[in-house]
């Protein structure tokens, strides 16, 4: 009876050995995998997620500026463009960088917290778009023309705080901010309403409101957002998205959009976009 028992303490003596090192051993290989940054990437593409349906930025039929500018980063690299597709609302990042469905992401805020971010390639702002016909340029909200027009507005942006605060909101047509792009477009939508007369005025982000407004047979402008209250933040940087143990292929990426650059930003202006400098004043380069 003592021997057996014996035995059973050596046995479990041994197991117990045994699970340290392989404990160890795997430690030791994330750690050596987490330090080379690049441990999970491909060779032979460069995968990345974007939203299927979501012009200007990206669609599956490649004619987003992301998808340009995508491929020009492919080229450089002297890989094959492979995408993930998924809607970019609610669940984006969770279900595809972090799922390793992909290596990058196109296009994010540079105040996100949930991945690294590269440097930025493009800074732009919120606009104001309206019809041409309605006369004086309108330049900010606190305008008090607006008091008199229709407004439109997509839900728990920027410009519909300074908007409350003016005592506007009874003059909105509210629009929705997350939605399936597959489905529904709702910043499209609100220029869409401007040119149509449905809406006077809509306050959009800077890239959507360019976009949409060039293809308009109705003469539209769109103006930046940059005489605001400072208290509200109306510009941002963009940038691509990594994974956060990745900064060598975030380094990678830098560098590419660094030589890149004068190409994306004709690519840019193609599209409309409202391009500022660093110290967020517009662009003499815009349209």
């Amino acid at each position: 009876m003592f021997s057996a028992n014996r035995i059973d303490v050596v046995k479990i003596a041994r197991i117990v050995v045994l699970l340290s090192v392989v404990v160890l051993a795997t430690a030791a290989s994330l750690t050596q995998a987490a330090s080379t940054g690049r441990q999970a990437l491909t060779t032979s593409h460069l995968r990345v997620c974007a939203d299927p349906s979501n012009l200007p930025f990206s669609n599956k039929a490649g004619e987003g500026f992301e998808n340009r500018i995508v491929e020009l980063i492919g080229k450089e690299l002297g890989r094959e463009v492979l995408y993930t597709w998924f809607p970019q609302t609610t669940g984006f990042i969770r279900n595809t960088l972090k799922l390793r469905q992909c290596d990058l992401v196109s296009g994010i805020t540079t105040t996100s917290e949930t991945v690294q971010n590269t440097n930025p390639y493009y800074h732009s702002a919120y606009s104001i778009v309206y019809r041409k016909s309605l006369g004086e340029p309108l330049v900010t909200i606190t305008d008090p023309r607006l008091k008199s027009l229709r407004l439109g507005i997509v839900a728990g942006t920027p410009p519909g705080d300074i908007l409350a605060g003016q005592g506007l909101m009874g003059n909105i047509k509210p629009y929705h901010l997350l939605a399936d792009t597959r489905r529904n477009a709702p910043a499209r939508q609100a220029v869409l309403d401007v040119a149509s007369g449905e809406t006077d005025v809509a306050f959009i982000w800077g890239p959507i409101a360019g976009y949409f407004a060039s293809q308009s047979e109705e003469p539209l402008v769109v103006t930046p957002l940059l005489n605001e209250d400072r208290r509200v933040r109306m510009n941002y940087r963009v940038s691509m998205a990594v994974r956060y143990n990745e900064t060598d292929w975030k380094h990678e990426i830098n560098e590419v959009l660094a030589k890149l650059q004068p190409q994306i930003d004709e690519i840019l202006k193609e599209y409309g976009v409202p391009l500022l400098n660093d110290l967020g004043e517009l662009r003499d380069s815009n349209p």
